[in-house]
């Protein structure tokens, strides 16, 4: 695994988590998208991961999923801890984010090889 491409990919889906979870911290039209957006986030790091990394499937897929999952799941709990949003989505909100890391990883691999 490609550590400084798994830390890249997971720190640019972790921004883009965060900036969403504040913004819609104050403003209820930026809440509602907080499913699409944080899913959406976490498919845009595993496509910066096949990017970076260029590998096999495997790779692409695992290095995805792993950057997809972890800022998500970051992200959630600020969510959390800022009291929008229940404990529970944790673990919902993180596997939905891993499976759409993966596919971001893919489409990555489709793209860039």
């Amino acid at each position: 695994m490609d550590r400084n491409a798994l830390v890249t990919a997971t720190v640019i889906g972790l921004v883009l988590q965060l900036a969403m979870v504040i913004g819609g911290h104050y403003s209820p039209a930026i809440k509602a998208l907080f499913a699409v957006g944080g899913m959406g986030f976490s498919l845009i790091a595993g496509l910066v991961f096949a990017y970076l990394v260029k590998g096999g499937w495997s790779l692409d897929l695992t290095g995805g999923a792993l950057a997809g999952g972890i800022c998500a799941l970051i992200g959630i709990a600020v969510c959390v801890l800022l009291g929008d949003a229940p404990a529970s989505l944790l673990l919902l909100g993180t596997i939905s984010s891993v499976v759409t890391g993966a596919i971001g990883g893919a489409i990555g691999k489709l793209l860039f090889g």
